[in-house]
């Protein structure tokens, strides 16, 4: 049996930071606002299913909510005037009792966000593209932009055949258990008429080395020698 863990999950702390930055220690509180933030999500989610959304980060001060929106159509999300991200503040100020502010930060090469790779597939699949066509597209464009190794594992009944199976593309290297990897990990699914489709991408950009701290030492002062030499001890050294 082989024990699976998540590719991002397993770097948070190591390489990867969190996407929810607020802390308590009251287990009521935790519990509300956690289920505050998947409410959040889920919301901006639905509220913008065509905006190509990476992530969400959510950050907490006092009584304020700082929810940013990594998308690679930022256009999409702000709209006309900046109508859309408007009702989208007021929606979820709705929702949390809280003054809400949203960023929009703009996903600089969409082909190495694994969860916007994922998108891509699952929506071509539901369009009845042939799903090798789709993966092999994929992973030419992200070998081309630079990634180092890309993995793209594609289960359900494709093909509308009547019994699940799997495919798998595979390019350069995928290093799992490394650490250091910088490994970029997305899910999606693709509802078609016989079922859904499970699309998973694992991006390899390379390893993220730590940086070491430089140690300012103090200078460790030196015994001055005597600057006179007596007489008996030059005649001993003579």
């Amino acid at each position: 049996m082989g024990h699976k863990i998540h590719p991002i999950g397993l770097r948070i702390g190591v390489i990867y930071g969190w996407q929810s930055k607020w802390f308590t220690d009251r287990k009521p509180v935790y519990t509300e606002l956690l289920h505050e933030d998947l409410a959040i999500r889920r919301a901006i989610l639905e509220a913008l299913p065509d905006a190509a959304i990476s992530k969400i980060e959510i950050e907490r001060n006092a009584n304020q909510v700082t929810v940013t929106i990594h998308t690679a159509r930022p256009g999409i999300v702000i709209g006309r005037g900046g109508q859309r991200v408007d009702e989208l503040r007021s929606q979820l100020e709705g929702l949390t009792g809280k003054r809400v502010r949203v960023n929009i930060q703009e996903v600089a090469v969409p082909e190495l966000d694994a969860r916007l790779v994922a998108q891509t597939i699952a929506s071509q699949i539901e369009r009845r593209v042939s799903h090798r066509r789709a993966m092999k597209q994929a992973v030419a464009r992200a070998m081309q932009r630079g990634a180092k190794g890309i993995k793209i594992r594609v289960a359900g009944r494709l093909g509308g055949a009547e019994m699940s199976r799997k495919a798998v593309e595979l390019v350069g290297r995928v290093p799992l258990h490394t650490l250091r990897a910088d490994i970029d990990y997305g899910f999606a699914e693709a509802v078609i008429p016989q079922g859904v489709i499970g699309v998973k991408v694992w991006i390899y950009k390379g390893d993220v080395l730590p940086e070491r701290e430089e140690r300012v030492e103090e200078a460790v002062p030196v015994a001055e020698a005597p600057a006179e030499v007596t007489g008996d001890v030059a005649a001993q050294e003579g």
